[in-house]
């Protein structure tokens, strides 16, 4: 090989990476241009709208705002009823970041719940584009309230020496739904069944499992027997 090609090959990458860098820089500068002709819901640079259709960069939308406690806080503020609390620091196992008092999500109420904006951010996604489709498509009426038994315990799980992810809000139990039309739906009851109350439950499970990351109900153990446990962390379990 000639000496003349070998002192080239490096003009030649650097010149391959600075107009890499260079399209890099550029096609930022387009995305996070106010005229950008890129629909936010595909632009990596705008925030998490909870009713935007889903794209491929959704749950990494997601996961942004989960972890950015005043980015939740906007996008939510628009996606649900909720009041801001002060974070709670009780020891290195319970405590909560991004404390709120939760009333609402999208078209459904909750009873009063104290949890993470977090939490009522997935809430909000798994209400929007899992809960209320089903029940519409199921039972031919919107949900109005979701039954829940609490998101915020400073606790260990039952029968081991390991602190729940309910100590730091990272969890919520969800045990049923009411619709406008009156119809009750429980998990205790109306899970073993073989009809559409049923059918709306299993579909809904389902459904959490693309907001949360591991959901247990029923088909998992006993101890779900009457609720569905959605958590934020884990490794994708869903039963």
């Amino acid at each position: 090989m000639k000496k003349t090609e070998k002192r080239r090959r490096p003009i030649i990458r650097f010149a391959a990476l600075f107009i890499l860098v260079l399209f890099a820089l550029l096609g930022s500068a387009l995305l996070r241009h106010p005229d950008t002709p890129l629909p936010s819901r595909w632009n990596v640079f705008e925030p998490l709208v909870v009713s935007a259709p889903i794209t491929p960069i959704t749950a990494w939308k997601l996961d942004w705002a989960s972890s950015d406690p005043k980015l939740c806080m906007q996008i939510m503020q628009r996606a649900g009823r909720l009041s801001e609390m002060e974070d709670l620091a009780v020891d290195e196992n319970c405590g909560v970041t991004g404390r709120v008092t939760l009333r609402g999500v999208g078209q459904s109420t909750l009873d009063p719940l104290e949890t993470s904006c977090a939490t009522a951010l997935r809430m909000a996604m798994w209400e929007h584009h899992g809960i209320q489709p089903a029940a519409r498509n199921l039972l031919g009426s919107n949900v109005k309230t979701i039954r829940h038994i609490g998101s915020y315990n400073c606790r260990m799980i039952v029968g081991t020496q390991r602190f729940s992810t309910h100590s730091t809000a990272d969890a919520i139990d969800i045990a049923g739904f009411d619709l406008v039309d009156g119809t009750r739906i429980r998990l205790l009851r109306d899970w073993g069944d073989d009809d559409a109350k049923a059918r709306f439950l299993r579909e809904v499970r389902n459904a959490s499992c693309d907001w949360f990351a591991i959901t247990l109900g029923p088909d998992y153990n006993a101890a779900h027997a009457d609720h569905f446990h959605l958590q934020n962390e884990g490794r994708g379990t869903c039963r």
